[in-house]
């Protein structure tokens, strides 16, 4: 009999957020294969679920934070970034109101950057989760709930809100009626 046994690391909402954690990397990895039109889709769609699955994980102490781990290196998330930067190209750039220091100065954003940032991210959780370890699992939803709450989840926010006014230009130009020459 295959019982999930009785610990948070193995709960509903820890397996959920890994299902969606895993596509996203699968899917921005395999990202150089998507036009901007495709990737901005997917992100839309995904980002959402991705907050709302980080959200509802459970508050897990690592009882050995030694068994923590980062995989993915500065080289890789170079080149992840490079990439989403190359599909993006001009709309890569957007700008944010930061609010963490509350002088609500204006800051350049990128899309590249805070997608890795995610990606590293989840990528990290999902390679240290799949360790055969309760320590590695406890640490890797320790971890990734902290930088949720910490750092990628405004990265999140940030970019979702970006996405989605690129995706209504499109949508607006897409409306504009076409002028018959002949007229």
């Amino acid at each position: 009999m295959n019982q999930i046994p009785d610990h948070p690391v193995y709960s509903r909402s820890v397996l959920e957020f890994l299902t969606v954690a895993n596509d996203y990397c699968i899917t921005l990895s395999n990202s150089d294969k998507l036009s901007q039109q495709k990737l901005l889709d997917y992100l839309l769609k995904v980002l959402p679920l991705i907050y709302l699955k980080a959200s509802l994980l459970p508050l897990v102490n690592a009882r050995n934070p030694e068994f923590n781990e980062k995989f993915f290196t500065e080289e890789e998330w170079e080149a992840l970034f490079n990439n989403i930067r190359n599909i993006f190209k001009k709309n890569d750039v957007f700008w944010i109101v930061d609010q963490k220091d509350k002088t609500n100065d204006m800051i350049k954003g990128s899309l590249a950057e805070h997608l890795t940032d995610i990606f590293q991210s989840l990528k990290d959780f999902l390679e240290l989760y799949q360790k055969n370890s309760i320590d590695a699992k406890e640490n890797a939803v320790e971890d990734v709930y902290s930088t949720f709450t910490q750092h990628w989840g405004y990265r999140l926010v940030d970019a979702h809100k970006t996405l989605h006014y690129l995706a209504m230009e499109y949508v607006s130009e897409a409306d504009e009626p076409i002028e018959d020459p002949l007229l």
